[in-house]
């Protein structure tokens, strides 16, 4: 019952407010849906037309480095069953599951290790030498360009692989003065560019200099007491002598 009075009375209210040319909430959200013009009883306004909102153009996904991963061929058995002369001669179900297409990513990247170990290696038992090192190094950072390439904020990968890296180049310095050819040959196989350590500068301030100029002094004041230290220890050292053998 009271709904119904409640009811009569809103419609008794807006059809009053119609006639008497008052703006209802109706009117005004009719009126903002259109954009139309309409008048009150404070005078005349406009309102703005609704703004459209156009959708986003869709950002291109940059190309990231070429997996290290992606030459291995799926039916490639994996690490642990390729010396197994049974498992090439199972059937096809069996050959799947040993295989590298159903294998984890941890599998794929051992055979990958070890398949830029045998580049490098010098024998086959070898697996301690520095090519091998390097070899290893690089597999790995190869793994966490990839991974940082999808994971940029990933700080904890992103400080071992610099690591990784200096670690291999003090490696490649040390095989380039030893053996060149080694270094060569290493570079080559696993398609390293070695760069040249930057040559260390400094620009020459006024106060760089003078520091310089105090510590060269300073050098040679120690130097001239340590000659003259050393010359007074040989002038005893010859009078002592000469004390010694006189009767």
């Amino acid at each position: 019952m009271f709904s119904n009075i409640a009811l009569r009375a809103v419609l008794k209210y807006s059809v009053g407010a119609l006639r008497e040319g008052v703006a209802t909430p109706w009117t005004c959200c009719s009126a903002l849906l259109s954009g139309t013009r309409f008048s009150g009883a404070s005078g005349s306004f406009a309102l703005p037309a609704p703004v459209r909102h156009y959708a986003r153009t869709v950002k291109k996904k940059v190309a990231g480095p070429e997996s290290q991963l992606n030459d291995l061929p799926p039916t490639m058995l994996k690490l642990d069953y390729a010396a197994v002369p049974l498992a090439q001669t199972t059937d096809d179900v069996v050959q799947r599951l040993l295989s590298l297409e159903l294998a984890s990513h941890s599998e794929k990247l051992a055979l990958k290790k070890e398949q830029l170990i045998a580049m490098v290696q010098r024998e086959e038992s070898d697996r301690n030498s520095v090519e091998v090192k390097v070899a290893i190094l690089t597999s790995r950072i190869r793994n966490f360009q990839e991974h940082l390439h999808k994971h940029h904020k990933d700080k904890a990968n992103k400080r071992r692989m610099l690591m990784a890296i200096d670690k291999r180049k003090k490696l490649l310095k040390n095989l380039r003065l030893e053996r060149y050819e080694a270094f060569e040959n290493v570079c080559q196989q696993l398609g390293i560019t070695y760069t040249f350590p930057p040559e260390y500068y400094r620009r020459a301030t006024r106060r760089w200099l003078a520091k310089k100029a105090f510590c060269i002094k300073v050098f040679e004041e120690v130097q001239k007491k340590k000659k003259a230290e050393k010359l007074k220890l040989k002038q005893s050292a010859e009078a002592a002598k000469m004390q010694t053998t006189s009767p």
